[in-house]
């Protein structure tokens, strides 16, 4: 088997030397191991610090455009140079290259797709951890588990592995970041994630070059995570609110209708009465464009499936 380590990076002249050097080229049940550099346009040497390093591929972006965009164009690379496996780790050497053997375990013994390493899932590994990253990647686990019907501890994490046909499964839109969307594509489409406890190594000093402010990732993050939702998910997205404010509706119509039998007045339940129709109008409203929305979903499936096909004939 094949497998191809790739590494996104934007301005990591000083530490993806450090990363590559420590990737191990001979792995168990491995046949070949290659580096693959996807540099988002870089302003700095990563680049040619790679090459030196000895990256055996280079995919370079003339100007930045996103660590979702650089991570599709990777993993499109790795589809053409026929890995069968594919690992992404970060170039700031926060991750340490040699857990790639643990990481790759339940792909090889056939029980994932995907595997995420999980600085979450054991207390110890995430003591060094910054507090308010802590608090967002809670949030943002417990908001793709809930979409996603599934349990994961860590939805933000970079350092994974996928096999060669959930790469090929995959389709990506976000632009900013994959991190989440990736879980919510996958699971949708009916593939194995599994999470493997790993530790990180964080420096205080030193800020994402990807990521940026964490309000902003947040923000961005979320517009993600409800977009892939309304397409995989679509009766969820908008059938559950608009079933609950329809049913508010009802309910707020049947009292004032009760208050008006019993009383022979409509004041002063006016108020409550029209809120209460357009809750009712609104919530219909929400049902049809979930149905309209869930026909869209039977579309994309079909079109998905052909991309699928192909990928598979093109890359094969």
């Amino acid at each position: 088997m094949k497998l191809i380590v790739m590494i996104p990076a934007y301005n990591e002249e000083a530490t993806i030397a450090s990363v590559i050097k420590k990737i191990p080229r001979e792995l168990k049940n491995i046949s070949e191991v290659k580096i693959l550099v996807t540099d988002d346009g870089s302003t700095d040497k990563t680049i040619s610090v790679s090459k030196k390093a000895g990256a055996d591929h280079i995919v370079a972006a003339h100007r930045n455009q996103g660590l979702g965009k650089n991570f599709k164009k990777g993993l499109e690379a790795c589809l053409k140079l026929k890995a069968d496996i594919i690992v992404n780790i970060d170039a700031d050497g926060q991750f340490n290259p040699l857990d790639i053997t643990k990481l790759i375990k339940p792909i090889l013994s056939g029980k994932a797709d995907m595997v995420t390493a999980s600085r979450f899932s054991n207390s110890k590994y995430a003591k060094s951890v910054p507090f308010m990253k802590r608090i967002g990647n809670w949030g943002f686990s417990k908001l793709v588990s809930f979409v996603t019907g599934e349990r994961f501890s860590d939805t933000q994490c970079g350092y994974r592995a996928y096999t060669r046909e959930a790469a090929l499964r995959l389709n990506l839109f976000g632009r900013f970041t994959y991190t989440q969307e990736v879980f919510i594509d996958l699971v949708s489409k009916g593939m194995t994630i599994k999470a493997v406890p790993l530790p990180v190594k964080y420096f205080a000093k030193r800020k994402s070059a990807i990521s940026g402010k964490l309000i902003a990732y947040g923000f961005k993050s979320l517009g993600i995570i409800a977009n892939a939702s309304r397409d995989t998910r679509p009766m969820d997205f908008f059938g559950r609110p608009g079933f609950t404010i329809l049913a508010l509706g009802v309910l707020g119509g049947l009292v004032s209708f009760f208050y008006w039998i019993t009383h022979l007045m409509t004041s002063p339940i006016e108020t409550l009465f029209q809120v209460s129709v357009f809750f009712m109008v609104f919530g219909l409203l929400l049902i049809i464009f979930g149905l309209l929305a869930d026909m869209m979903k039977r579309i994309k499936l079909t079109q998905e499936e052909i991309l699928y096909r192909l990928k598979k004939k093109e890359y094969s």
